[in-house]
C-alpha cells in the first residue's frame, strides 16, 4: 500500500483556501496535516475539501494558531492537544490560554500528530520557556506511539532549525530563537524516544528549506530555514520511499511563506 503524507503551515486557510484545493489535486496526499488555520473549527472549509475526497478534523479558534488532519484514509481515535499541554499567560491575562496547537488521528495504516510550536519570539522570554514545556509535552504524549509497532509520526511546523545547515546563514540568527541549543536539545530529546527526522530532498538548490519571510526577496534568493519537520517512528522510517519539499507550492502571489513537505510509504 502507498500512502502519501505531508505537512503545510498553511498560513490561513481561509486566505489560502484556492492554494490548497489546488495542490491537493496535483499532489493528491493520502494525508495532509495543516498548521496556523487562523481560523475557528466551525469555520474550517469542510464542504470544498470534502468535495475531493478528503474528511477533516480541526482544532481552531480563530486566532493566530489552529491545526487540522485532512485525510482520504478515515479518521479514527482524533485527539485535541496534547495530554498535560502547557498554556500561555500573556500579557494582562488572569489565565494561561491552552492554544490550539496539536492535533492527532489515525488515519488507516498510522498514525499523526499535526503540531503548530510556538515560536518563542525572544531568547528568554515567557513564550521561549512556554516553547520550551510544549516540546517536553509534545515528547511525553509521543512516548508510547513512537514505542509502537505502528508507523507513528508528528508532524508540522516546529519553529526549530535542527542544523546549521538548516538556514540560509547561521551568523544572521545569532542570539535569535530557532536555532538555540536549548530548543535542538528538545528536538534531539525525541529521538530519545524513538522518533527521528525525516530530511527530505530539495527540488531545487542544494537545501530542502521549508519557510521563506515575505520580505526582502528571501524567497528567490533562496534565503529560507527548514522548520517544518516530520519525526518519525521506526515503522514509519523503514516504509519512507522519498520525501521532498514541494517548492513550487510557494512560487506566486498569495501563498503561504512556507512550502508543503511530502513524505511517500510503502507500507
Amino acid at each position: 500500500m502507498t500512502v502519501r503524507i505531508a505537512t503545510w503551515n498553511i498560513n490561513s486557510v481561509t486566505a489560502r483556501l484556492p492554494k490548497l484545493l489546488e495542490w491537493l489535486e496535483s499532489a493528491k496526499p493520502d494525508v495532509l496535516c495543516l498548521q496556523e488555520l487562523k481560523c475557528a473549527a466551525d469555520a474550517f472549509p469542510y464542504d470544498e475539501v470534502r468535495e475531493l475526497g478528503y474528511e477533516t478534523a480541526a482544532h481552531g479558534t480563530g486566532r493566530w494558531n489552529g491545526v487540522a488532519i485532512v485525510s482520504r484514509l478515515g479518521l479514527e481515535d482524533v485527539v485535541r492537544d496534547l495530554p498535560g499541554q502547557p498554556g500561555y499567560l500573556a500579557d494582562g491575562a488572569l489565565l494561561p490560554d491552552v492554544e490550539p496547537r496539536a492535533i492527532a488521528a489515525t488515519c488507516g495504516p498510522v498514525r499523526v500528530w499535526s503540531v503548530y510550536v510556538p515560536n518563542g519570539r525572544e531568547v528568554g522570554h515567557l513564550h521561549y520557556h512556554y516553547k520550551l514545556e510544549w516540546l517536553e509535552a509534545l515528547r511525553k504524549a509521543s512516548v508510547e506511539d513512537a514505542a509502537g509497532e505502528r508507523p507513528f509520526a508528528v508532524l508540522g511546523d516546529f519553529n526549530i532549525a535542527p542544523t546549521d545547515e538548516d538556514v540560509f546563514d547561521v551568523a544572521a540568527f545569532e542570539g535569535l530563537t530557532h536555532v538555540t541549543p536549548v530548543e535542538r536539545a528538545a528536538l534531539e530529546a525525541l529521538g530519545g524516544i524513538g522518533l527521528h527526522d525525516v530530511v527530505p530532498r530539495p527540488l531545487k538548490y542544494d537545501r530542502p528549506y521549508t519557510y521563506w519571510d515575505y520580505r526582502q526577496l528571501a524567497f528567490p534568493k533562496n534565503r529560507g530555514m527548514r522548520i517544518d519537520l516530520t519525526y518519525a517512528n521506526k515503522p514509519f522510517l523503514d516504509a519512507v520511499t522519498d520525501s521532498y519539499v514541494d517548492r513550487e507550492a510557494r512560487k506566486g502571489k498569495g501563498t503561504s511563506d512556507h512550502a508543503p513537505v511530502v513524505v511517500d510509504l510503502d507500507l
